[in-house]
């Protein structure tokens, strides 16, 4: 008697979860549990930023190649002191920060025989062109401002950045977010309607941060808006510096691509592609809480 009252009372929250999230269709589960994860403007938004942004970093190693050499301050030449270096001996490429050199040779500084600091593999165009790369940067970064812009207008008004992406009280806890770290750490994913905690914080720390930054930077590097807008080099404290915030924040979004797809990989290609295309998303059961 027991185990029956027990199933019926399963079978009747589950019932009642699903007349609850029938009132909102992004929400809606199916009796075969797919759910809309992810709405059409969202998803737009994501395959428009990535082609700008992995276009963006390609041609901007190569603008990188016309002196690959970072400085903080204003000012930045061959003979000043710099604290970023890629370059290379004849045939022998090396890395130097701060001024602990690192052998980079084949990867870095002198690799698929050319002595340029990125080899034409990862750079657009393939061939030594700074004119090349600068129109390629300049159109989608572009691309990126205009698509970020509608992006963040799109998220405060249908409420996606409070609904999806905001922590609640319960992740924002040190015990839920460890939990959450040592689940990645172990590489345990559990599939779920809402993103979990670090899921939140990297798009967040993307949008929010990483992004606006790139913008600024980018435009605080450009003399005429410097002329326009002089604030700019006082926020960064010169050009140079700018540019080597730009540098950074690029490696930084760089390695954020890496990791999230070894996740994409890791959490079920076939379920997060799906998602990320058509919106709809496969929870085991009723998994519908993260």
């Amino acid at each position: 008697m027991l185990r029956i009252a027990s199933l019926l009372s399963r079978r009747f929250n589950r019932l009642a979860f699903h007349r609850e999230m029938g009132d909102d269709p992004f929400m809606s589960v199916s009796a075969s549990t797919r759910v809309y994860r992810i709405r059409l403007p969202v998803r737009l938004w994501h395959w428009t930023n990535a082609l700008a942004v992995v276009i963006l970093l390609m041609s901007g190693m190569m603008i990188f190649n016309a002196h690959p050499r970072l400085y903080w301050g204003a000012y930045g030449a061959d003979f000043d002191h710099a604290w970023l270096v890629i370059g290379n001996r004849g045939a022998h490429g090396y890395l130097a920060v701060g001024g602990i050199e690192v052998p980079t040779t084949g990867v870095l500084g002198f690799a698929m025989n050319t002595a340029q600091a990125f080899p034409p593999l990862v750079t657009i165009p393939s061939r030594y062109s700074l004119a090349i790369a600068r129109l390629w940067h300049f159109a989608f970064a572009w691309i990126m401002v205009i698509g970020w812009i509608s992006f963040a207008i799109y998220s405060f008004i249908s409420r996606h950045l409070w609904r999806d992406l905001a922590l609640n009280r319960k992740e924002m806890r040190l015990s839920a977010l460890w939990r959450d770290i040592a689940d990645h750490a172990r590489l345990r994913f559990h599939p779920a309607l809402h993103y979990n905690p670090l899921q939140k914080l990297a798009y967040l720390g993307v949008l929010g941060l990483a992004l606006p930054l790139m913008i600024l930077t980018g435009l605080a590097m450009s003399p005429a808006m410097d002329a326009a807008w002089p604030w700019l080099l006082v926020l960064f404290d010169g050009r140079q510096s700018a540019r080597s915030v730009h540098f950074l924040v690029a490696a930084g979004l760089a390695l954020f691509i890496v990791v999230h797809l070894a996740m994409v990989l890791l959490a079920g290609p076939v379920n997060e592609l799906r998602a990320i295309v058509t919106g709809w998303y496969r929870l085991p059961g009723d998994r519908t809480r993260p």
